[in-house]
């Protein structure tokens, strides 16, 4: 262990430090201009393409390249959060209606029975129950200074129930809230009538809602998303409803391609006349010289990338969308 003794640069010093690593610059000015709006640091991650051995670059290597990279991620996340937008408002029409009609009650998601009873982690000694969590929630819109509208409506109209009906209530989840909710309902055959809509047994299901939830939170920090080894890696699927990938591709569920392809999967039931291919690969054709394979997509011989776009799930909506 040693002592942190690193200065603060200039804008003028950081371009110098990166010039004395073999970092060419084409317009040098512009480049602090950068550096003074994304800062050194976050644009680090993006030099390791470009490098060669500790602390140098590649020959030929330029900021420029570095910078498109880092607006080709931008541009990357930007779709991939408008991608999730849609699955998690389809996830929401799905959960209030399928479990409304079974219980055939508008206030299921009151009814403590419906999810599993409170479970406390032996290691940390925290209790998790989330019922409660998401009745808490619910109450804390109601007790809002400025409620939703909906809310205010009412319990300014009823007084029983005290909780709006699930269309309302299951409303007010986040993302992050609702794939709790959907891993507590107690009832797998509850889990498994919303998976039926995406053509998903609900315990990949519930994977892919987990990460999901991690992807959507990497897209709203603004964190790097084109070249990251997942956390929380999405259930492979071993016998997929719909058409799927490749077994080249479907070993490789902790890079970013998987996930991209499990949108892909997700849209054909929750948007059919996505664009999300289209909108992918323009991306790709802005930025040629993005390195892709480090997104996880699989080469021949670790070179000739395979074609994405010829792989099934991608090829679903040319071939079957009316739209």
């Amino acid at each position: 262990m040693i002592t942190y003794k690193k200065k603060a640069l200039t804008y003028a010093e950081q371009v110098l430090l990166l010039a004395n690593r073999g970092l060419g610059f084409e317009d040098v000015p512009r480049a602090e201009r950068y550096l003074s709006e994304i800062s050194y640091y976050r644009l680090s991650a993006y030099y390791l393409p470009f490098c060669g051995s500790k602390d140098s670059f590649k020959e030929g290597a330029t900021f420029e390249q570095v910078l498109d990279l880092y607006l080709f991620d931008r541009e990357l996340r930007l779709i991939v959060f408008d991608a999730i937008e849609r699955i998690e408002v389809t996830l929401k029409a799905q959960i209030i209606y399928r479990l409304a009609h079974k219980y055939n009650d508008s206030h299921w998601q009151d009814n403590a029975a419906i999810f599993n009873t409170p479970y406390t982690n032996s290691r940390t000694g925290k209790t998790t129950y989330i019922y409660q969590e998401t009745q808490d929630i619910i109450k804390r819109h109601i007790d809002a200074k400025y409620p939703e509208v909906f809310v205010k409506h009412y319990i300014s109209k009823y007084n029983e129930p005290s909780n709006p009906p699930s269309w309302m209530s299951i409303e007010l989840l986040t993302i992050g809230e609702l794939s709790r909710l959907y891993q507590a309902l107690r009832n797998n055959m509850d889990k498994q009538v919303i998976a039926d809509f995406f053509n998903l047994h609900h315990t990949v299901f519930e994977s892919w809602l987990h990460t999901l939830v991690y992807v959507r939170n990497i897209c709203a920090h603004h964190a790097r998303l084109w070249n990251r080894d997942f956390a929380i890696k999405p259930d492979v699927i071993k016998k997929p409803g719909l058409p799927w990938i490749d077994i080249a591709f479907n070993n490789n569920n902790h890079r970013c391609f998987y996930f991209l392809s499990l949108l892909k999967y997700l849209l054909i039931s929750a948007n059919p006349g996505n664009h999300f291919k289209d909108h992918l690969s323009a991306l790709f054709v802005k930025y040629p010289e993005v390195p892709i394979a480090y997104m996880g997509i699989p080469s021949i011989d670790g070179s000739v990338l395979f074609d994405w776009e010829q792989q099934p799930v991608w090829k679903y909506y040319f071939l079957n969308s009316s739209h």
